[in-house]
């Protein structure tokens, strides 16, 4: 009985002896330390993670802005006289201009026969694998559908909107006219007169009332490359 009890005190003091080191273990400095390090990674790991929530929340926002300027913009039509109308390029081939160009063009018709403006300004330089320019492919099909030669100005230099705005000032300069109808596709009329504007021309928009965009599946990817040529246009403005 006597062995009994010792061999059972024995066992326990084992038991207690491995309970104490257990919670010395797990409550000793080298834990604590352990434990303040995780929750420092995980705040910083937290603020990381807001941070980068916050960031593109704005991101996300900032985009959805200028959709939305864009597309309000696109509405915008303002019928006055005035002394040229500069149609603004689109692709073209030797075989003539494309759908998006045409209507640009047609719409420029519309506002010569109104008498809206006195002279047409077309632009756009020579395309990759063209003969001829742009804006001489544009003057020829003014002319088949009736507007006098000497009513078609051509600007034959440029590539891109900011040079056809840029070049076409020169036109205006050279003869004297103050005044510009900026013609082209209504979702592109934003950064169009937000440039023209910048060049100091006195602009005012006219957008097509008819365009080649004309089902969802065509309006959405114009929409977003406006978007990002109208954000780039402005962060290039600022650097500038």
């Amino acid at each position: 009985m006597i062995g009994f009890h010792k061999k059972y005190k024995t066992k326990y003091a084992l038991l207690l002896l491995d309970k104490y080191s257990i919670i010395k273990l797990s409550t000793g400095p080298n834990c604590t330390k352990r434990n303040r390090d995780k929750t420092f990674m995980r705040r910083i790991l937290l603020r990381k993670t807001s941070w980068i929530a916050i960031i593109t929340i704005f991101v996300v926002a900032y985009i959805m802005c200028n959709v939305i300027s864009i597309c309000r913009y696109s509405r915008i039509y303002e019928d006055r006289k005035c002394d040229v109308a500069i149609v603004l390029g689109a692709a073209a081939s030797d075989n003539g201009v494309s759908e998006v160009y045409k209507q640009r063009l047609n719409h420029a018709v519309v506002l010569y026969q109104n008498d809206s403006v006195d002279k047409i300004i077309v632009t756009g330089g020579r395309g990759d694998g063209n003969r001829f320019t742009d804006a001489s492919i544009a003057k020829n099909y003014l002319k088949s559908v009736g507007i006098p030669t000497d009513a078609i100005l051509e600007e034959d230099k440029s590539i891109i909107t900011q040079e056809n705005l840029q070049y076409a000032k020169r036109i205006m300069e050279q003869y004297n006219y103050k005044t510009a109808l900026i013609v082209s596709d209504p979702l592109h009329m934003k950064r169009a007169m937000r440039m023209a504007n910048d060049m100091e021309i006195e602009a005012f928009s006219s957008p097509t009332q008819s365009s080649a965009y004309k089902t969802i599946k065509t309006k959405i990817p114009f929409a977003a490359r406006e978007t990002f040529y109208y954000i780039g246009y402005q962060w290039y403005q600022l650097f500038e």
